[in-house]
Formats: C-alpha cells, sequence, structure tokens
C-alpha cells in the first residue's frame, strides 16, 4: 500500500472538515451577532438571538471531534495495518540478495560477491529475512541479550506498544524469549538463534 498517499488523503479530509466546521461558525456567529443586534434595535431581550439558531460554540466543538475522530481513528488503524502488513519490498530484497549459482564453493562466492554467506553468518541471513521493524528490535536482544523493554523502545525508537506487539511477533516465531523482570520484561534471543550466532 502507499501509505503516504493514503495519509495525505486523510490529511485532507481532515483539514476539509476542520475548514468547513470554521466556515460554518463564523457563519452561525454573524447570524448570532446581527439577531443580536435585531433585538437590541427593537428594544428586546439579547436572548432573541440565542433562540434563532445553533450556538456557534458547538460548530466549533463539533468540528474539533469529528477531526479527531477521523485523524485519531485513522492513526489507531494504520499503526495495526502497519504492524501487521509486510512491506511489497521484502521479497524483492530476499530474493535479490540470493548467491548466484557458480561452481565456486559458497565462501569464495560470497567473497567475490561481497554476498553474506548463509552458512558462516546465519545470524546475518536471519536478520535479513526479517521486516525492517523485527530487525531493529531483533539486533538490539541480539547485541545485549537480556536488555529491557524500556530499554529496547529507546534503542528502537518505537512506541511502546509497538515494541510489545513486535516482541510478541517474534516470540511467537520462536526467535526470542521474554522473562519477567518487576514491571516490565528482560528480553533474550532464543537457544536456536543464539547458538547459530556462536
Amino acid at each position: 500500500m502507499k501509505w503516504q498517499r493514503i495519509d495525505t488523503i486523510v490529511g485532507v479530509l481532515v483539514a476539509a472538515v476542520l475548514l468547513i466546521g470554521g466556515g460554518l461558525s463564523w457563519q452561525a456567529y454573524q447570524r448570532q451577532q446581527a439577531f443580536e443586534q435585531m433585538g437590541s434595535m427593537m428594544g428586546m431581550d439579547s436572548s432573541v438571538g440565542a433562540m434563532h439558531g445553533t450556538n456557534p460554540v458547538w460548530y466549533v466543538l463539533g468540528t474539533l471531534f469529528v477531526s479527531a475522530v477521523i485523524g485519531g481513528g485513522y492513526l489507531l488503524i494504520r499503526n495495526d495495518l502497519t504492524d501487521t502488513a509486510v512491506p511489497d519490498d521484502t521479497q524483492a530484497k530476499t530474493g535479490s540478495q540470493t548467491l548466484p549459482e557458480t561452481d565456486n564453493p559458497p565462501e569464495e562466492a560470497a567473497q567475490s560477491n561481497g554476498a553474506i554467506n548463509p552458512e558462516s553468518q546465519p545470524q546475518a541471513r536471519v536478520l535479513d529475512l526479517l521486516p525492517d521493524d523485527e530487525r531493529r528490535i531483533l539486533e538490539p536482544v541480539l547485541s545485549s541479550p537480556g536488555i529491557t523493554q524500556i530499554e529496547l523502545r529507546d534503542r528502537s525508537d518505537f512506541s511502546k506498544s509497538k515494541v510489545s506487539q513486535t516482541v510478541s511477533a517474534l516470540e511467537k516465531r520462536g526467535l526470542l524469549y521474554r522473562e519477567r523482570q518487576g514491571r516490565t520484561y528482560r528480553i533474550y534471543p532464543s537457544d536456536d538463534l543464539q547458538e547459530n550466532q556462536a
């Protein structure tokens, strides 16, 4: 999906709601002022303006509410969709990183092409196959086993929920595991991944 295009569409929609709501608020304010002036000229009570139309404050509050619902709802949905969606270009990346078939042994082919030899560096191979957000979570865990989830959030520059969801997904696939420590977790690479790393 083209997230930038969807972001732009939602941004334009929120801006349109704000503009329309601002216009309606301004019209209601002018209408209220006109009725109040008319009431004062006729010697009537100033409550005449309130009887003839909606108070402009309601338009302002309604506009802010609708734009917050659209913008906030989209941000919540977008975060959920981007967490579960796999980028389309990961298949192209993994396909382009495969070694061409040659008569050379794998080590020589990897050295001559500058590519990674999966047998000699299994950790790098695993990281290459993961999407960018999962890689940004797994790399600090591999370099610092036992890292807390709070430290991981700081290193990856993700939100608390994004780190939690990504760690849960990696844990379900058996790439890491968590141990509770107080109000947070310590995160370790799985035994298989550690053996491959060593």
